[in-house]
């Protein structure tokens, strides 16, 4: 059944823009008025960005004046955004969010944007998803641990979690196991 939906049946054609020349002020005020977190720089049809509230977050550190009224929208948004056709399946958009490390992608034909697929759109199709990311991102975090204690055994020592006894510490091998200081000298 999900091998046959595609982007252009789920994507919402009814979302949040504005023009590229809009105040961070206004375009904050935007995404609260409508709960959005991101919303398209779209200006005839045309894409121009995408800005997120972490953009904002980040011009407010940089502003030491606090003022958004004097930065506009297309200063600080993405403008190379990562896009896809209405006729994708999802399951080609869900892949290229995952290596993207994307939440949301504009839809786009004919070089105008027509929609905006969200993480949360495709879940409502394929609900399985969401269980298979969860299991997806602990197997990949755990490799990363087994690959950051394998490089560091290679120097003996690492800064981790013990196995012993769950405190993170300066870890040494010892018998196949990393352990901190404490749980060897109790050994």
């Amino acid at each position: 059944m999900e091998e046959k939906i595609r982007v252009g049946d789920v994507m919402t054609r009814n979302f949040t823009h504005i023009k590229p020349d809009t105040s961070l002020y206004e375009t904050a005020k935007t995404m609260i008025k409508s709960r959005v977190g991101s919303l398209v720089l779209k200006d005839k049809g045309k894409l121009h960005g995408v800005i997120t509230e972490k953009d904002i977050v980040w011009a407010l550190s940089k502003n030491k004046s606090g003022d958004l009224s004097n930065i506009k929208a297309k200063d600080i948004a993405t403008r190379k955004v990562i896009t896809i056709k209405p006729e994708a399946k999802l399951k080609e958009a869900l892949e290229k969010m995952n290596k993207n490390k994307l939440r949301r992608m504009p839809v786009l034909t004919n070089n105008k944007i027509i929609g905006y697929i969200t993480l949360k759109d495709i879940v409502k199709f394929i609900p399985g998803v969401f269980e298979e990311s969860r299991e997806f991102e602990k197997i990949k975090e755990e490799s990363e641990k087994i690959k950051r204690s394998e490089s560091a055994i290679k120097g003996r020592f690492i800064e981790s979690s013990c196995e012993e006894c769950g405190n993170f510490d300066i870890l040494e091998k010892l018998d196949g196991r990393m352990i901190c200081e404490f749980c060897r000298d109790n050994m």
